[in-house]
């Protein structure tokens, strides 16, 4: 356990160290969420040769060299500041956590739940993996706040290190097949175009907004791109002999409904990555630390989730639908909080609540869409091949189109109510001798403004969740009977009534 939490408190670059970046590379949060998304998508597209790695090597091999590929990656973040270089080493950071990660929890999977009962499996690895990604950016804005940015990665190559000492004094190597599995047949030409089209993607919603979406030559180019590559990719998946992915996965049941399920969520909470951001940073200025303190609120959320999974699945088995309408609820409940509760005015206590919800709502969705995927999916390659797919859109694809919708939709409304209040500034209801426009433009005028516009996102929130989860719940309701025993009518009950009696 403590081994997969060091691989899991591992990555390419740090959230939480974003300000101290920021000063001394001179990136932008565009640039440091796409090297994020690149080791992301370094993580999703690696599941499929899991399966394959783990049958080729010994659980030594891959964990030695996940943590020797984790410690080389952070030591070359701390000080190359070249984007293309980065993106490839953020990507294959993010190959390697998910190695190491993988290769510790399925050597003690039997240990969590001897009869391998994925109903109590997700839920406890995602304790693993959600404390993982909240204590992860609060230790990295520690390490920036009383050291420095690059402390952060110090510390990671500590815990590789720690891997690599308690890997080769205190275990034995050990293969679970006999005989060695090759790595012939994969196709590894397919996985580099996948690659390739989801850094692509990923770079197309991210920087979108910034370049003004189709406005500018480099983002059609870069649509263009990515028709091509998504052309190409599918064209391998239909004729290739052994594709990277089957497509016959797709026709598994309630394989496509989980997947949109899983992108409607990641979108849905596409609200808490952009608005709160922007909220916390430009609005009410939240020094990083705090920030990050104020995030970990949704934990204790998170914790209660996962009971409530292995509740619901486990112990009482009850049907999914409405436990997706349950977390679809919470995410409503956690905007109407956020939208009554948004003012200058306001203690950042006061946002605690609704932090935890959407913890709450995170942690429900998470282990109960990749239990009902396994439930989908019987074969364990086409199962890898599944948290492929399913993992692209939620850790991945999902949140970085949140990101650009989101920013877009910010960035519009922005502007019109820029122009919808800024018409009353007229020389007739101002006592210029006595106002200071330009400070109060500068300051109470743009932040009252930005408040406006973050509750009009979340009143769209509030709409799409209840929307979701009015659909969840009505999919739950039990289908009428047609096998209902037929009752006579009263005369004739009557008089069988009387007959049984003499």
């Amino acid at each position: 356990m403590l081994t997969a939490l060091c691989f899991q408190f591992s990555g390419g670059v740090y959230l939480g160290a974003l300000d101290g970046i920021r000063g001394i590379t001179n990136f932008m949060i565009e640039d440091v969420l796409f090297l994020l998304y690149a080791t992301l998508a370094g993580m999703a597209v690696y599941f499929p040769m899991l399966f394959r790695m783990k049958f080729r090597f010994t659980n030594q091999q891959l964990l030695c060299s996940s943590a020797i590929v984790l410690g080389v990656c952070n030591m070359l973040t701390m000080y190359c500041q070249s984007m293309p270089i980065l993106t490839v080493v953020c990507f294959i950071a993010g190959m390697a956590k998910i190695q190491g990660t993988f290769e510790c929890m399925s050597n003690i999977q039997l240990w969590i739940t001897p009869r391998r009962d994925f109903a109590v499996f997700f839920p406890v690895l995602h304790i693993i993996l959600l404390t993982s990604l909240e204590g992860s950016g609060w230790l990295a804005a520690w390490f920036g706040h009383h050291f420095t940015w690059q402390m952060m990665h110090v510390f990671t190559i500590g815990t590789m290190l720690f891997v690599l000492l308690t890997q080769t004094v205190f275990c034995r190597p050990f293969c679970p097949m006999p005989q060695r599995l090759s790595l012939k047949g994969i196709d590894f030409q397919g996985a580099l175009l996948i690659c390739g089209l989801m850094l692509v993607v990923s770079y197309i919603v991210v920087y979108g907004d910034y370049f003004m979406w189709l406005d500018t030559f480099r983002i059609r180019l870069l649509i263009g791109v990515a028709i091509v590559l998504f052309g190409i990719v599918l064209y391998r998946l239909h004729y290739y002999r052994y594709p990277y992915v089957e497509l016959s996965l797709f026709t598994r049941r309630n394989v496509v409904p989980i997947l949109i399920v899983t992108f409607f969520a990641e979108l849905a909470f596409g609200a808490e990555h952009t608005m709160e951001e922007i909220l916390y940073c430009e609005v009410i200025r939240l020094e990083e630390l705090t920030k990050e303190a104020q995030y970990m609120w949704v934990l204790p959320g998170m914790y209660a989730g996962i009971l409530l999974d292995i509740y619901w699945l486990k112990v009482r088995k009850w049907k999914i639908w409405k436990l997706f309408g349950i977390a679809f609820i919470c995410i409503a409940f956690y905007g109407m909080l956020m939208y009554f509760t948004l003012d200058m005015n306001v203690n950042i206590e006061q946002y605690r609540l609704a932090i935890f919800l959407r913890g709450f709502a995170y942690a429900i969705l998470a282990p109960a869409l990749m239990w009902a995927l396994d439930e989908s999916v019987p074969s364990l390659e086409q199962f890898f091949m599944g948290l492929f797919v399913f993992n692209i859109l939620h850790m991945y694809l999902a949140g970085a189109a949140g990101y650009g919708i989101y920013t877009t939709i910010f960035s519009h409304l922005m502007n019109e109510n820029m122009m919808s209040y800024g018409q009353q500034f007229t020389l007739t209801h101002l006592d210029m001798a006595h106002f200071d426009f330009g400070e109060y433009i500068g300051h109470d005028f743009l932040h009252s403004m930005m408040m406006v516009t973050i509750k009009q996102v979340y009143g769209y929130v509030i709409w799409f969740a209840l929307a979701l989860a009015a659909l969840f719940l009505l999919c739950d309701i039990p289908t009428v009977r047609t096998n209902i025993r037929k009752v006579p009518r009263w005369p004739v009950y009557a008089i069988e009534y009387l007959a049984r009696k003499k």
